[in-house]
């Protein structure tokens, strides 16, 4: 049978030889990410030539007051109702369907770089004869057909799927008038 181990000896790491070990591996490191870490020490030498770097340093050395200023000046009235606005905005720019949106804008572009075209090389007005002679043309026909359409569906009623809906009372259009906000004044 085996017997106990009745002394038992503990090995004090050495502080010297835990260090070397350290900064050893911290070369490893250093030397498996050497282009990310050159490419990073380059961008940190642009920050810097911009003056940048020093913004940054100082807004996180100063930040309870740059924080401060900030929200002070979120919390003004005018401010409230911009912040409100944005976000308003940036749901509705969500809600675009671009796929759609897309070969609208390409023609808005041409139809654009028409009429740069148009008034450059004339300067005549266009009579009602001209107007019904135009009808005929079928890229006019399809664009005041497209045109038609595009009014039909601003004319439809939305109002299901509005999510701010305007409040009936006149103190509301009275405070909107005004700028204010419907937050409790303190």
């Amino acid at each position: 049978m085996a017997e106990p181990i009745k002394d038992i000896q503990f090995q004090v790491p050495d502080k010297e030889k835990q260090k070397q070990k350290e900064l050893q591996e911290i070369q490893e490191a250093l030397l498996n990410n050497k282009e990310a870490i050159l490419e990073t020490m380059e961008i940190l030498g642009y920050l810097k030539q911009r003056g940048l770097l020093d913004l940054v340093k100082g807004l996180l050395g100063q930040g309870d007051k740059v924080l401060e200023v900030l929200v002070n000046t979120a919390n003004m009235n005018e401010n409230k109702n911009t912040i409100k606005n944005i976000l308003l905005l940036l749901g509705t720019i969500g809600m675009i369907n671009v796929t759609q949106l897309e070969p609208f804008l390409l023609k808005l572009n041409a139809g654009v770089a028409r009429v740069a075209e148009v008034e450059e090389q004339q300067e005549g007005k266009t009579g009602y004869i001209e107007l019904a002679r135009a009808l005929k043309d079928p890229e006019i026909n399809r664009a005041i057909t497209l045109m038609l359409e595009f009014l039909r569906g601003m004319g439809q009623d939305m109002s299901d799927l509005e999510k701010n809906k305007p409040s009936s009372s006149p103190d509301t259009k009275q405070m909107m008038d005004s700028g204010e906000t419907m937050e409790p004044k303190r």
